[in-house]
């Protein structure tokens, strides 16, 4: 039997650790986009978006990422697009994401005053000059808070794509766990990394917070 050092177990979670890192990036960036593009729709008010949307969201918060996970990779599969399990795991990922984003940024904008819609109503600016200039950098002190919050969910969740076989950092320590039969050093080197994942995330919105807290 091939002898494991902790080097050895570190290294090779580290290696696995770059996927959680890039299939994390990819969720995030792709699933602000979509949510991004969501929200407008809503303030837009075009016919049918808010019903639209909302039965988005309710789809995507109302049921497992796991069981997206498993549409995404098998159930493609079943309509002819035979896709690999990281293009599965980013889709699903990032569409989940977006519902969520969604939703947190319209709560967000909801709790601007209504007087400063209406104060910049008055200046006859756009909707995309109401937000980019009036209502887009009050909603975002409100929103920092619960946006990184729920990027750490993220970062996490993507231990869930190991069920279709993407390897990352979880899939990773159940592979060497099965090599090396050391459960216990294997999830604490696991859990360590996802703890240096998320953390600096965590005191980078805190700083974010105090700059805005300044800036206003």
């Amino acid at each position: 039997m091939v002898e494991f050092t902790l080097w050895d177990i570190l290294r090779n979670l580290l290696l696995a650790a770059r996927w959680t890192v890039a299939l994390s990036l990819v969720a995030f960036v792709g699933g602000g986009l979509v949510g991004l593009a969501l929200l407008g729709a809503r303030l837009a008010r075009w016919p049918g978006a808010e019903r639209g949307v909302a039965l988005y969201v309710e789809l995507f918060q109302g049921t497992p990422l796991l069981m997206q996970l498993f549409l995404a990779y098998f159930g493609l599969a079943l309509i002819g697009i035979d896709v690999s399990a990281w293009t599965a795991a980013a889709l699903a990922l990032t569409l989940y994401t977006s519902a969520f984003l969604a939703e947190i940024w319209r709560g967000c904008v909801n709790a601007i005053p209504r007087g400063q819609w209406e104060a910049s109503a008055s200046l006859a600016l756009s909707l995309p000059q109401q937000l980019w200039h009036v209502v887009g950098p009050q909603a975002l002190r409100i929103a920092v808070p619960p946006t990184v919050g729920f990027l750490v969910q993220v970062v996490k969740g993507t231990a869930l794509a190991s069920v279709i076989g993407f390897i990352e950092l979880t899939k990773a320590g159940t592979m060497i766990t099965n090599a090396t039969f050391r459960p216990f050093t294997v999830y604490a080197f696991v859990a360590l990394l996802y703890f240096c994942l998320c953390a600096p995330i965590s005191a980078w919105s805190r700083v974010l917070e105090k700059r805005l807290r300044r800036g206003h």
